[in-house]
């Protein structure tokens, strides 16, 4: 949580946090500032305050919008540096951001480095920083780091985002299941259109798109999965592929707020116009495992219980799972699910390896039992995302029915 920042900080021996910016989204820029969205520059954090953006002349202003104390590079110095440097553009900003430091008052200390620009700039600054300011020890960290601790729990500003990103993204779901439904299927059970071209993979995600659109939501490589693609649960499915009749579609929408911020995360599993028995008996499976990982939710409860009861479960289906089978490519093959925010993938993992995760008030997670058999032309996942309450409840953010036909009124 946010209020953590500091102490999490003072664990660490971080005497400041250092989040470079670049164009693409940062999840950590999003976390100091509120979701302010400036394209370069920093923001830094000393421990004890607040923290401070330092951006180019022409993003004062919407750096501004966060509440936060701004400076642009001039009135940091950065002409004294490009003079010191030389006009050396490497060495001007090495001068400049140690400089930033020193100017905020930073006497000495471990500054913790994170953000979103190119790895090779951040090494290059890094390694001249060190060479150009000793009293500075300029670190990294491998996950779990300081924002990904931070991240774990989530205050009511982000529960309030969350929920509105969720009703939004279920709307969706919604409405893509009705557009297919107002097709129909030819003699040779092809999903067609009006004109009898056939209705596409490529087609509903186009349809997706543009209904995120209209929510203020983009698409982060959503997953609409037809038969064997399906059967891998990373595939993202074909786009020129034509929708059939009784072919099992996974359909992974994990969009989030435009220009980043925070995640919806669903799934659903759908057959147009029948579901065969092998696909129908897999579902009831997945739908038995996803009720039993919510029977074994408590708070302060170690996650990985929840993934074992799942496993325990299939398992005894004749499912092949990581833990019976490390490495398998079919049956039960990941983890339960994740913490969902600005990330879509964040803390607890509800995993058999993760023993030291606990379910904790504020946790925003997914629970999403699957199973996949390629050669079989099939793959079945239920996912919603959840939240648990101040009360300790598990409380379901995800309001799209578990239907597996989808018929067509076409």
């Amino acid at each position: 949580m946010k209020s953590q920042l500091d102490s999490l900080m003072q664990e660490r021996d971080l005497a400041a946090l250092l989040v470079f910016v670049g164009h693409d989204p940062s999840a950590a820029l999003d976390y100091l500032t509120g979701g302010v969205r400036i394209t370069g520059g920093a923001a830094i954090k000393l421990d004890g305050h607040l923290p401070v953006l330092i951006v180019n002349g022409m993003e004062t202003a919407e750096a501004a919008a966060t509440g936060l104390e701004v400076y642009d590079y001039h009135t940091l110095g950065m002409e004294d540096a490009r003079k010191a440097a030389e006009n050396n553009p490497t060495l001007t900003q090495i001068l400049f951001w140690g400089g930033a430091l020193e100017k905020l008052g930073l006497v000495e200390g471990k500054v913790g480095v994170y953000g979103t620009i190119d790895s090779n700039i951040t090494l290059a600054l890094i390694d001249g920083m060190r060479e150009k300011f000793p009293q500075y020890t300029f670190v990294g960290e491998m996950q779990p780091t300081l924002f990904d601790a931070a991240y774990t729990t989530k205050d009511p500003d982000e529960i309030a985002k969350i929920k509105s990103v969720a009703q939004r993204t279920s709307a969706v779901v919604r409405a893509t299941w009705d557009f297919i439904s107002t097709h129909r299927a030819d003699d040779d059970e092809t999903v067609v259109k009006d004109d009898g071209s056939p209705l596409t993979v490529g087609d509903v995600k186009r349809f997706v798109r543009r209904e995120l659109l209209d929510n203020d939501l983009e698409d982060t490589a959503m997953i609409f999965a037809q038969g064997a693609d399906g059967g891998h649960p990373h595939s993202r499915g074909t786009e020129s592929e034509a929708l059939k009749l009784g072919q099992a579609i996974v359909f992974d929408l994990f969009p989030r707020e435009i220009g980043g911020g925070y995640h919806h995360d669903m799934t659903r599993t759908w057959c147009i116009g029948y579901a065969p028995a092998e696909v129908r008996e897999a579902y009831d499976q997945v739908m038995e495992s996803f009720d039993i990982a919510l029977e074994q939710f408590g708070v302060g409860k170690p996650t990985h219980l929840m993934q074992e009861a799942v496993q325990d479960h299939l398992e005894r289906l004749g499912h092949p799972t990581q833990r019976s089978h490390p490495g398998t490519g079919v049956g039960y093959v990941h983890s339960l699910g994740h913490g969902v925010g600005l990330n879509i993938h964040e803390s607890p993992s509800i995993s058999h390896l993760r023993k030291e995760d606990k379910f904790a008030v504020g946790n925003v997670i997914t629970i999403e039992p699957g199973v996949y058999y390629p050669e079989r032309n099939f793959g079945v996942r239920i996912e919603d995302m959840l939240i648990v309450s101040e009360r300790g409840e598990l409380i379901t953010l995800t309001d799209v029915p578990k239907d597996l036909v989808l018929p067509l009124r076409g």
